[in-house]
């Protein structure tokens, strides 16, 4: 008969806060419950959409496109329902490995160069540089004219060669219908289709791409400075990895939101875009 503690007793304490601690997902879920938040409010609240937050809540983080973007996510939802998201991120990254993103393959990029050509309309662009070019003919064969015709009174009536040198400036005012193909130029996305420009203005930015079909286009990092054209028959399906650092045109118009750096933004646009939110 052992007098004292039982063997059970005497085994040393296990340390289960590890196990005790929730998982990311679960962490924010419980949060979202207590605060009395629905799925649906905290997607409205943060913009990031509805089947992302049910699928990062069970801890899913494949559809946040990689680890960089899955940290941008935990610490938005983390704000929504107040939890500091400090530790959650730093839970992830312990068990996710840093976040590095995964590297993009090469052939997708390759293939959205190839198809980005045949759906920009490359038609419209030669129609533009011809219509240009027929102006500034005009433009010069009026003016030249002109001066010839100018030249030839002056010979013909040398007693008054300065009232016949009037003709000269009337010959420069075709010159007015110039700005017109630049003015055209800015605005000339076809009505038929969808035109989306995506342009790193205040920093890099990875982004993606799809036509309506759901072929990829683009799916890769622009740097600052870098611009993409996107152009279908109905609908451009867009990700921004850091819409902050985004200017967006669509349909010819500049889209203008108070998007902040590193939010994450799903996007889609049609023919009657842009329209309000």
């Amino acid at each position: 008969m052992s007098i004292g503690n039982s063997p059970e007793d005497e085994r040393p304490f296990e340390d289960v806060s590890e196990e005790a601690r929730p998982s990311v997902g679960r962490a924010l879920q419980q949060a979202r419950i207590a605060a009395g938040l629905t799925v649906g409010d905290v997607s409205t609240a943060t913009r990031v959409r509805i089947g992302i937050v049910h699928a990062i809540e069970a801890d899913d983080f494949t559809p946040c496109g990689g680890d960089v973007y899955a940290r941008g996510h935990i610490r938005t939802l983390a704000k929504a329902v107040h939890l500091d998201p400090a530790p959650l991120i730093a839970q992830f990254e312990a068990e996710h490995g840093g976040g590095r993103p995964a590297p993009t393959p090469a052939a997708p990029l390759f293939e959205a160069e190839r198809i980005r050509p045949e759906r920009r309309g490359p038609n419209w662009t030669a129609a533009m540089v011809a219509a240009i070019v027929v102006v500034i003919g005009f433009v010069g064969f009026t003016m030249v004219k002109g001066e010839d015709e100018g030249g030839r009174t002056n010979v013909a009536d040398d007693a008054t060669p300065s009232k016949k040198a009037s003709p000269t400036p009337k010959s420069k005012k075709p010159v007015d219908p110039e700005p017109k193909p630049s003015d055209s130029a800015i605005a000339a996305a076809p009505q038929d289709k969808v035109t989306v420009q995506v342009t790193a203005a205040d920093g890099r930015s990875w982004i993606s791409a799809k036509d309506h079909n759901g072929r990829l286009l683009f799916d890769g990092l622009l740097k600052q400075g870098d611009s993409k054209t996107f152009q279908d028959s109905s609908k451009i399906n867009l990700v921004l990895g850091d819409a902050g650092a985004i200017d967006l045109f669509v349909n010819g118009k500049k889209i203008e939101d108070d998007w902040q750096p590193g939010a994450v933004e799903r996007l889609t646009y049609t023919k009657g875009d842009p329209q309000a939110g």
